[in-house]
C-alpha cells in the first residue's frame, strides 16, 4: 500500500473528484420540495393545497391536493403539474455514482498496485481514455441538468396558475403562494461544472503519464538534435 500517491497530484485530484461526485449526487438526488396555492371556491375559503414532488422530478404524476372533499361542489378536478424531467436528472445523478466507483476503483490501483500502473502502459492509456470520456459527459450531463431545472422552476412556480382549468370556474380563486427554494439544486449544478473543469484538468495530468507525452516529447526535440 503505498499512500504517499494521494499526496501526488494524481491520486490528490481523484480523491477531489471522489468528494465532488458525491456532493453532485448528494444535491441533486437528495432533494424534496413542494408547491403550495391558495384557493377559495365554493364551501372554501383561502384553503391551501400543495403539491409535493422530489427526484427524479416526475412532475407531470404530482397532483395538487383537493381544497375540499367534494371538490368545490363538483368544480375542482385533479390538478397535475407539468412535464417529465426524468431523462436529465437521472443522467446527472447516475453519471455522479458511476464516477464515484470509477474513483474507488481507480484509488485502489493507485495506492495498492502502483508499481503495476507504472510499468504497465495500457493502463494510463485507459485511464486516460476513461478520463477523456468523463469530462465529455460531465459536460453534456450539466449543461441538460441546467436547462432541466430552468424548467422545473418555471412548472412549480406562480406561471402555472393560468393554465389550471379548475382555477377558472366561476366563484373560484386561485393565489400562488410558495415553493420550496431549489438552492440545493442550483448547488448540483455548480458541482457538475467544478467536476467538468476538474476532470479536464486531470486528463492533461494523466496525458503527461502516459507514452503518448513522452512520444510527442522526442518528436518535437528530435529535429534540434539533428541540427
Amino acid at each position: 500500500m503505498d499512500f504517499s500517491m494521494l499526496l501526488e497530484s494524481l491520486g490528490f485530484v481523484k480523491v477531489l473528484e471522489w468528494v465532488l461526485a458525491i456532493f453532485a449526487f448528494a444535491t441533486c438526488g437528495g432533494f424534496h420540495g413542494e408547491t403550495a396555492l391558495l384557493v377559495s371556491c365554493k364551501g372554501v375559503v383561502n384553503k391551501t393545497i400543495t403539491a409535493a414532488f422530489a427526484y427524479p422530478f416526475r412532475l407531470d404524476t404530482v397532483v395538487f391536493s383537493a381544497p375540499d372533499p367534494k371538490g368545490c361542489g363538483g368544480t375542482w378536478n385533479d390538478v397535475y403539474l407539468m412535464g417529465n424531467f426524468s431523462s436529465s436528472a437521472q443522467f446527472f445523478v447516475t453519471l455522479a455514482a458511476l464516477v464515484f466507483l470509477y474513483c474507488v476503483t481507480a484509488l485502489v490501483v493507485y495506492i495498492g498496485y502502483n508499481h503495476v500502473y507504472r510499468q504497465n502502459n495500457k493502463l494510463p492509456l485507459t485511464d486516460l481514455a476513461i478520463s477523456v470520456l468523463i469530462a465529455f459527459l460531465w459536460l453534456v450531463s450539466t449543461f441538460v441538468w441546467t436547462k432541466a431545472l430552468a424548467d422545473i422552476k418555471v412548472s412549480t412556480g406562480a406561471s402555472i396558475i393560468p393554465g389550471i382549468e379548475s382555477c377558472k370556474a366561476p366563484g373560484t380563486t386561485c393565489h400562488f403562494l410558495s415553493v420550496t427554494s431549489m438552492g440545493t439544486l442550483n448547488v448540483s449544478v455548480v458541482f457538475g461544472f467544478l467536476n467538468m473543469i476538474l476532470w479536464a484538468g486531470n486528463v492533461w495530468l494523466l496525458y503527461k503519464d502516459t507514452n503518448l507525452h513522452n512520444q510527442w516529447n522526442r518528436l518535437s526535440e528530435s529535429p534540434t538534435e539533428g541540427v
